[in-house]
């Protein structure tokens, strides 16, 4: 074997090739960002911090993800490009370097009821090619196993021509699929009220509907009954005969003509369910969700046992565990049985599936079973369970963009996820981290801190370079980077108890907990101990409790603070009652709406597979109404100028004698109380980062009668100067005698309550006990837990 011999001692010139580490951004001027110019380093952890709402989203996901997206969507043919979300190009003079951009962010999971964590990540797949090849007795092909295939079969004549001969031929096929047929995959079936959907004393013409947006001359629901010719509309429907019961719940979709018109007839049950019960429940208006909670109840499928699959597919076992049993097991009791299996015919899907099993158990997730369904994980969840396909990849040199991964991570599992991120970077991968903790702050290569402020006082950037510079800058991030909250000197005696017994809801041991009120408690416990099930699941939803979870908050680029939050009524009654005209005037999505641009403030103009462009309405200048609605004025001021004005200037705008508005001054407090006095009263929803909605939410059902609040992680999202804000809000609350009950990770709120129920002592099956309950200082006092030991060392006890 030769070596080649070099002579030339000189080191070569570098190649042309290794000039690009950088990701340079000049100009970026989108959402708040106030021509950004900054130069990213690649193949390094890089972490954004800054206050909620100083730009960071806009920075990284709007800008440098979405341009690297658009960039790799226009080579697809345009043909390909056309079945592709349409991006348009960011606000922005130059982006230099970009790589493929992988983005795995906090968006919720698709809530589909036959969605699951198994189907989401690709497990189920491989678990049911393994039942069909190794599953005795052998049903059929993978399909069989599937809940989302169902069970099919035919028959008839083919008629072919074969050498100038008719040749008829008779046909058959069938699929077996593993979809149970009782409730079509879903694992539950339901149950309508019929007494939710009318009034069966009256009769249709009487108005018997009770069904909402159902009007009695509403043409294509209430009139299509009513004259269809099928039932009697002036009869009562408690007189209906079987018949006409049968055909007003039951019928087949039929077409009816009525007043010339062509319209299709069928029973009010399956109308329901199309028009109600096949929508997203989180996506649906408050009014109609709360009609569908009143209406429908959701029972297990008596026929599957909620296992969602046929007779046939749960008989077929492998060493005694059939397909449904694996799947309801936790995933890491299920690593270590499919470990067991040996069977050199499928060893390399065995250790494939090995290998995606074991990365929910590094990643933290292994308490999880894979028929959980994918639209009750929480935002942190959801988020881990998507990095479960890119821990194995094996591409390098790819931007890696996190939003805030270390969202609903106890401080225990932090460092774990710190670890999945050095080692993709370590991998050669740039990796962007949006980020508020300290302790994932604390492992960056490269910080870039925004602000200094949020919204209109943000988008610059404040500082550049190391985390001990971070520390020494006298930014909003390095003045508060080593802030510890203290434990506070006298608790505040309860006035009460929530008494609890017998808990047992997912994996909780049948715990009795007595939760004290009139003072701030703390549920903590790692990420699947068992805290949202003892607070959501045991204490009663009776009308004095508020309950404020992490699901987000939903709205077009139509909505925005002013709507979400009701304001908009009462500002529309003062500007109605002050000019003698109609309140919904003064709606930009109703009749006072600019006729151009229908009350958008732009005009879109569609493409094709190309962006679309939106481009400022030139009739209204971008202020959505009509100039003659513009005339009227409130205190000097006109509709538009109030919904361009921040919540500080309007709250101070409706206490003046001029337009003192009690109602609308309410609300305004309160989104001041959250910490969202820059945010104008106009802005679309959409343009939110995820702290600024989560506190829009909380002001929103601060508003809400009831002496028990329990909140759900409220400082996702939120700047450790944030926190320090919303301590206080707790402390008020407290104060006016409320009863606040959280559910948190962060060290700050546990250190601040006044009692704390840890639940443990680890997560799923090795949870759902109280290991502790009692004062902050006896928690650290005691580090009995993993809690009492991170809050000890947070406190620096």
């Amino acid at each position: 074997m030769s070596t080649a011999t070099t002579t030339d001692t000189q080191s070569p010139a570098p190649h042309a090739a290794d000039s690009h580490d950088l990701i340079r951004v000049h100009g970026a001027r989108e959402n708040n960002l106030k021509d950004v110019s900054i130069e990213i380093p690649k193949r390094r952890l890089t972490v954004f911090t800054g206050v909620s709402g100083s730009g960071k989203s806009s920075l990284v996901f709007s800008t440098i993800a979405a341009e690297s997206q658009r960039l790799i969507n226009e080579t697809y043919s345009a043909f390909v490009q056309g079945f592709m979300p349409t991006l348009a190009r960011p606000e922005v003079d130059v982006l230099e370097g970009l790589t493929t951009a992988i983005i795995v962010d906090q968006q919720r999971m698709g809530s589909d009821p036959r969605s699951t964590v198994g189907t989401a990540t690709d497990a189920n797949a491989m678990l049911r090619i393994l039942f069909s090849r190794l599953g005795k007795p052998h049903i059929g092909s993978p399909q069989a196993f599937s809940f989302n295939v169902a069970s099919i079969s035919g028959a008839g004549a083919v008629t072919t021509e074969r050498s100038g001969r008719t040749v008829k031929e008779r046909r058959s096929f069938s699929i077996t699929g593993g979809m149970c047929p009782r409730c079509e995959g879903r694992g539950s079936v339901s149950d309508i009220d019929l007494t939710q959907l009318y009034d069966d004393s009256k009769s249709l013409a009487e108005g018997a509907f009770t069904i909402p947006g159902w009007k009695s001359d509403s043409f294509w629901t209430v009139r299509v009954y009513a004259e269809s010719g099928f039932v009697d509309p002036n009869k009562p429907i408690r007189k209906y005969t079987k018949r006409e019961m049968q055909d007003f719940l039951y019928k087949e979709p039929t077409k009816v003509k009525i007043e010339g018109v062509n319209l299709t007839y069928e029973g009010l049950i399956p109308k329901i369910q199309k028009s109600f019960l096949s929508k997203d429940r989180e996506a649906m208006q408050p009014h109609i969700r709360a009609f569908v909670d009143r209406a429908v109840t959701f029972t297990t499928c008596p026929e599957c046992d909620g296992t969602r699959l046929t007779e046939a597919a749960r008989s077929s076992k492998i060493a005694g565990i059939s397909i449904a049993d694996a799947c309801a097991m936790q995933i890491s009791d299920l690593a270590e049985w499919v470990g067991g299996l040996s069977e050199p015919s499928v060893a390399p899907l065995l250790g494939a599936l090995r290998h995606t099993l074991d990365s929910f158990v590094e990643i933290g997730l292994g308490y999880l079973s894979l028929d959980r369904p994918s639209g009750t994980l929480s935002g942190g969840e959801a988020q881990r369970t998507k990095m479960i396909r890119h821990l194995g990849s094996s591409l390098t040199d790819v931007t890696y963009v996190f939003d805030e991964p270390t969202i609903g991570l106890h401080p225990h599992d932090i460092q774990r996820m710190n670890n999945l991120l050095l080692r993709l970077r370590d991998k050669g991968n740039t990796v962007l981290v949006v980020e508020h903790k300290p302790e994932t702050i604390v492992i960056a290569d490269h910080v870039v801190d925004l602000g200094p402020g949020a919204g209109t006082a943000g988008g610059t950037v404040c500082f550049e370079g190391s985390v001990e510079g971070l520390r020494a800058s006298g930014t909003v991030t390095g003045h508060h980077f080593d802030d510890r909250a203290a434990l506070k000197a006298t608790v505040r005696e309860p006035s009460g108890k929530l008494e609890i017994r017998g808990a047992k809801a997912n994996n909780l041991r049948d715990v009795d907990v007595d939760i004290p009120l009139g003072v701030l408690v703390a549920i903590t416990g790692v990420a699947g101990s068992g805290k949202s099930s003892l607070v959501h699941g045991s204490i009663p939803a009776s009308e004095g409790v508020v309950a404020v979870d992490q699901a987000p908050i939903r709205g077009s680029r139509r909505s925005n603070p002013a709507t979400y939050t009701g304001l908009l009524e009462p500002i529309r009654k003062a500007f109605a009652k002050a000019n003698g005209v109609k309140p919904a005037l003064f709606s930009a999505n109703s009749e006072g709406a600019c006729p151009t641009c229908n009350g958008a403030g732009v005009v879109y103009t569609d493409l094709g597979m190309m962006a679309g462009v939106a481009t400022t309405c030139e009739e209204c200048e971008g202020k959505r109404y009509q100039a003659s609605v513009l005339e009227y004025h409130l205190g000097g001021r006109d509709i538009s100028e109030v919904l361009a004005m921040s919540v500080l200037e309007a709250e101070e705008f409706f206490g003046t004698e001029a337009a003192r508005t009690p109602a609308a001054h309410a609300i305004l407090s309160r989104l001041a109380d959250v910490g969202l006095g820059y945010l104008s009263l106009g802005q679309p929803l959409t343009t939110l980062s995820g702290g600024e909605r989560q506190r829009l939410k909380l002001a929103t059902h601060m508003a809400e009668k009831g002496g028990v609040y329990v909140l759900d992680e409220p400082t996702t999202g939120l700047h450790l100067a944030d926190v320090e804000q919303l301590l206080g809000l707790l402390d008020r609350l407290v104060d006016s005698g409320k009863s606040v009950i959280v559910i948190e990770h962060h060290q700050a709120v546990m250190a601040h309550a006044d009692w704390i129920i840890d639940l443990g002592p680890g997560a799923g099956h090795d949870g759902g006990r109280v290991v502790f309950q009692g004062t902050p200082a006896d928690l650290v006092a005691a580090r009995s837990t993993l809690t009492g030991e991170h809050l000890a060392a947070y406190v620096g006890a």
